[in-house]
């Protein structure tokens, strides 16, 4: 299987939804220096790329595709066979599938497999450190690896079937062609920094301003095939809960909130999958959070102002959940022009009058 360059579908992007945020997994994933960020988005430099495609697992909101290397077309071919290989196109293996980079191969994917207990073998694993796509394509795999570990101790007592990651080294002492070395970086991960540090960062930060309104850009909402094939692997029979600890390489989070919310609504408008959505009727205002849609994009938890909200260290990712209220408020009336509006505190104007009046007294006093 080849792969073509990429292409980038910016409205999936989160740094285009927020021209703010700082994620960056498409170029840390990427070997080859072959990705460049902006605020609306990210571009790949022809010249530079080398097709690995792991920007396009790498990307939690589904922003980079390719028309050669496409997972669920793989997934149909394997269930209509008894066993099942996979290789890297850089090792030569013959194989049933041959994708641009194992590390391509997603967490969902992979657990897809094993749920379906088809013997599934990995080959050109160990011929990594001398390929072109490095270290990260390697530490890519191991993420998603140790990320399936998780969801099948999870789906304990039933039984997966583990991939088996083939041992390359026979070959490569028999002489067998390697690659030309290109050693990066390893793969930054999500959650590397330290508690204490995070709450430092927090610490630092300024008081909570507004988020320009210029600053997040509308787009339409957009479910992944990885997040969709999760739900499948989370399914357990008679609804039993399918718990796992947050992990880089999953797409889903749970989201908790603190006291503090602005209901500024900033976290509802940058979210790129509809997870985070507002529910009013004449009297009350509510903000839920549904996990079945969520991919763990963290873009919520950049665009919040006042840091309230937080990803839960493990939760249940059972599917079909339910939306969950994240905070609910009753609707108040403005004393100026009898419009009803959310406020945090009790107030007697709304937002809309407060500014005209601050704006008349700084012109006139």
């Amino acid at each position: 299987m080849s792969v073509s360059i990429p292409e980038f579908r910016a409205a999936r992007c989160v740094r285009f939804r927020y021209r703010y945020s700082e994620c960056a997994r498409c170029q840390d994933a990427c070997p080859h220096d072959a990705i460049s960020l902006s605020d609306t988005g990210a571009s790949i430099d022809a010249t530079l790329c080398r097709n690995c495609a792991l920007c396009v697992s790498a990307c939690r909101t589904g922003a980079f595709a390719a028309d050669g290397f496409k997972p669920i077309d793989m997934l149909r071919q394997a269930i209509k066979t008894e066993r099942f290989s996979i290789a890297c196109a850089p090792s030569g293996h013959a194989a049933d599938a041959v994708v641009p980079c194992l590390g391509a191969l997603d967490a969902s994917l992979l657990a897809y497999l094993e749920k379906r207990r088809l013997p599934t073998t990995l080959l050109g694993a160990s011929l990594c450190v001398d390929c072109a796509h490095g270290v990260k394509g390697a530490a890519q795999l191991a993420a998603n690896l140790e990320a399936v570990a998780e969801l099948r101790a999870a789906a304990a007592p039933d039984e997966w079937l583990p991939i088996e990651v083939v041992d390359d080294a026979p070959a490569i002492a028999a002489g067998k062609p390697r690659f030309a070395s290109a050693r990066r970086h390893l793969f930054r991960r999500l959650l590397g920094r330290g508690v204490d540090e995070v709450a430092a960062a927090i610490e630092q930060k300024p008081a909570a301003q507004p988020v320009p309104d210029k600053a997040i850009r509308a787009g339409a909402y957009a479910l992944t095939e990885q997040r969709e094939l999760l739900q499948i692997v989370a399914g357990r029979k008679e609804g039993e809960p399918f718990r796992v600890a947050i992990h880089e390489a999953l797409p889903a989070l749970d989201i908790t909130i603190s006291p503090g919310c602005t209901v500024c609504e900033a976290c509802f408008r940058v979210c790129p999958t509809g997870a985070i959505s507002i529910t009013e009727n004449p009297g009350d205002w509510a903000l839920l959070f549904q996990r079945d849609r969520c991919v763990g994009c963290a873009a919520c938890l950049e665009v919040c102002q006042p840091r309230v909200l937080d990803a839960a260290a493990a939760f249940d990712l059972s599917p079909d959940q339910p939306p969950r209220t994240l905070i609910s408020l009753a609707k108040q009336r403005c004393d100026r022009c009898d419009r009803f509006f959310v406020s945090p505190h009790p107030e007697k104007t709304c937002r809309v009058c407060s500014d005209d009046q601050d704006a008349f007294t700084a012109i006139y006093g």
